[in-house]
């Protein structure tokens, strides 16, 4: 669950992307690491081409760790304003439609993989392997952003007769992330050469951190700033209109940020070049490899689970945080909530951890599939109670309370199902070829989780039933007749709402995958080490 935007992970922080009460972790970037950290194990630190060398230490290296934390930093800004624009979009009353449509701004972080060989292997070697796509992409970036500065407020309006242009926004987005996916890229495969080997382990750190905390800059501190009624009760005296930001001012910021970072690091950072097993190996001879990799029948198997198991939590990710903007608690609100749950976010991977360590990760990922999908079903009468308690002063602490309770508990089941895949993953894969084959598998589990949660918004209008109250003979089976309703002088009243019928139905689903595939994915475990062995890599 994001409260305040998907979405990810960066899980998978995908990671996960949009507004969704689904926490992004590491948007799919949890193999990268763990191939960062695999790179570190597969050379002695105390050697280097055979020859006995001296440690460095991190002192030494604080300068390349403070440059590979902010570039994650400004990695976390894009998704973060991406994750907002959704709130931002609800507020103003758009279609479950329109925000389906805008969901697919979230998918490039999840697609990387089709366009990662070009970037490893096409380069200008003079320039740098990693600079030559980062500067040029980072550069794009800020005057993305100074362009969005001048017209995602005429993007963004809505009058009576106007909505927001969804289109133009999707594209716009959507192009934002592709190029934040491929700086993801750039800054991933620097980081192992960036670090000596005995620091490389750093590079994690720097990711997890900095990414969670360029996304919390784009994402959770520019909501409550650009909120008047935030800054009105909290930051100001005399109270406003707007907010102390706006989407503008907080555009042009970062890509004037953007802009003159990217120059100091293309001026001054000069990038080893050292000849990687990856550097080596040919874009087609790594597509071939991904291709004889996922065509075994047990991967393939096991990529098919792993594309269907999240069908049953779409309604809960993709939809509850949208419901209670529309039911009126403030986007800035359900923002800051994330706040709190940092801490159980850092924890809940170290105490999952002991019980996935064992031969049989999975298990834990089938016993915490059923309360995940009850949780579901709380949120459901989460966004029902909601009107309920809403009074002219906005809600009562006790209700922030609840809605925090409900994402902690959602927290623990999410984080269960999660360290048991990326354990599973790491178990399975081909040692030889872990990178790429780790790789394939998040980038798989992140596509499972996206086009349940597009496909979820898409439905939540065609399952909406409307009677216009007023006139007679009126219906508001579509805007030109909830237009007419409206003219005649009546109005549309929902008399059922799609949300629950699809949390109900996604309940269904999942218990109904629980029950036909769960016993499937328990026995996955028992397979062979040779089941998951590539043929080309042997």
């Amino acid at each position: 669950m994001e409260m305040a935007g998907s979405v990810t992970h960066k899980n998978g922080r995908q990671r996960k992307h949009l507004v969704s009460w689904d926490m992004k972790i590491n948007d799919g970037k949890y193999g990268t690491d763990l191939e960062i950290e695999g790179e570190a194990l597969l050379h002695d630190p105390n050697k280097e081409d055979g020859h006995p060398k001296s440690r460095k230490g991190l002192k030494s290296e604080l300068g390349n760790v403070s440059l590979l934390l902010f570039l994650y930093v400004l990695q976390g800004i894009p998704l973060g304003l991406a994750g907002s624009i959704p709130l931002i979009l609800q507020s103003k009353n758009v279609s479950y439609t329109d925000q389906a449509y805008f969901s697919f701004v979230f998918w490039p972080f999840s697609l990387k993989l089709l366009w990662a060989p070009l970037v490893d292997a096409m380069y200008i070697k003079t320039f740098g392997r990693r600079k030559s796509w980062l500067v040029p992409t980072q550069y794009l970036l800020g005057f993305f952003m100074l362009y969005l500065s001048t017209s995602v407020d005429s993007l963004l309006e809505s009058d009576g007769t106007k909505g927001p242009d969804i289109f133009t926004l999707t594209a716009v987005f959507f192009m934002f992330e592709f190029l934040a996916a491929t700086q993801d890229i750039a800054v991933d495969g620097w980081a192992l050469t960036m670090l000596s080997r005995e620091n490389v382990g750093y590079a994690s750190t720097c990711n997890s951190v900095g990414q969670t905390a360029g996304y919390f800059l784009g994402n959770v501190l520019f909501l409550a700033l650009e909120s008047a009624d935030f800054c009105n009760k909290y930051l100001r005296f005399e109270p406003k209109t707007k907010g102390i930001v706006t989407l503008s001012d907080f555009l042009f910021f970062w890509g004037i940020v953007f802009l003159a970072t990217t120059t100091l690091v293309a001026l001054l950072k000069k990038e080893t070049s050292k000849k990687s097993k990856e550097e080596r190996q040919g874009v087609m001879d790594t597509y071939k490899l991904l291709f004889s990799i996922i065509k075994m029948p047990t991967v393939l198997t096991f990529c098919v689970l792993l594309l269907t198991a999240k069908m049953g939590f779409s309604a809960a990710d993709a939809v509850t945080g949208l419901k209670l903007v529309e039911e009126g608690v403030p986007k800035e609100q359900l923002a800051l909530l994330a706040v709190p749950m940092v801490p159980l976010q850092i924890l809940l991977p170290l105490i999952i951890s002991k019980y996935t360590a064992g031969p049989r990760p999975l298990d834990i990922f089938y016993k915490a599939f059923p309360f995940r999908l009850l949780i579901g079903l709380e949120f459901a009468l989460l966004v029902w109670w909601t009107p309920s308690v809403k009074h002219d002063g906005g809600f009562p602490a006790y209700y922030y309370i609840v809605v925090l309770i409900s994402y902690a508990v959602h927290q623990v089941s999410l984080y269960s199902m999660y360290v048991a895949v990326m354990a599973f993953h790491a178990k399975v894969s081909d040692p030889i070829i872990g990178g790429t084959y780790m790789t394939l598998l998040n980038t798989v589990t992140n596509l499972g989780g996206n086009w349940p949660s597009t496909l979820a918004l898409w439905l939540v209008d065609p399952l909406t039933v409307k009677e216009c109250q007023g006139p007679s003979g009126q219906s508001c089976g579509s805007a030109e007749e909830a237009g007419l309703c409206a003219k005649l002088g009546g109005s549309c009243v929902t008399t059922l709402d799609g949300y629950y019928v699809e949390s109900v139905i996604c309940v269904v689903i999942g218990f109904g995958w629980w029950f036909w595939f769960g016993n499937k994915i328990k026995k996955i475990q028992d397979e062979k080490p040779s089941a998951w062995q590539c043929k080309t890599s042997k």
